[in-house]
């Protein structure tokens, strides 16, 4: 079991990606490469949560793919999500001007229930390895 203070660390990581989800779905309303990029950013540091619980360097990239296929096995999110791409791409070329399509609504709405999916999956990795969300 991880030192008291990487579980600390981990429970920050979790929360940081549970509130830029629900800061997602509170701004469903509003702009919907908002709600892509917080949603991609969520998932991120869920995924991300899991290199810091195990006292690994974080990697600081945003493919959410590759970030997931660095995990060690044993992770069920590495078999559950196998797909994650669609949300990388709010990461980074969304945030500008003319580098990809204007984000509609149903976007958004893929883009947070994959997040929730991610988180859910982390959390759930989680625990099973002994970690209190």
């Amino acid at each position: 079991m991880p030192d008291e203070l990487v579980l600390q660390e981990t429970a920050r990581w979790l929360r940081y990606a549970t509130e830029d989800l629900e800061a997602t779905v509170a701004n469903l309303a509003g702009p919907a490469r908002h709600s892509c990029l917080l949603a991609q950013q969520s998932a991120e540091k869920a995924i991300k949560s899991i290199f810091v619980f195990l006292d690994l360097q974080v990697p600081r990239i945003h493919d959410l793919d590759t970030l997931r296929n660095l995990l060690p096995e044993g992770w069920s999110v590495k078999l559950q999500l196998p797909a994650l791409y669609p949300l990388s791409l709010w990461a980074v070329q969304s945030r500008y001007p003319g580098n990809m399509a204007e984000a509609a609504r149903g976007d958004a709405d893929r883009a947070v229930a994959l997040a929730e999916n991610v988180l859910r999956c982390v959390e759930d990795d989680l625990r099973v390895k002994g970690f209190v969300c």
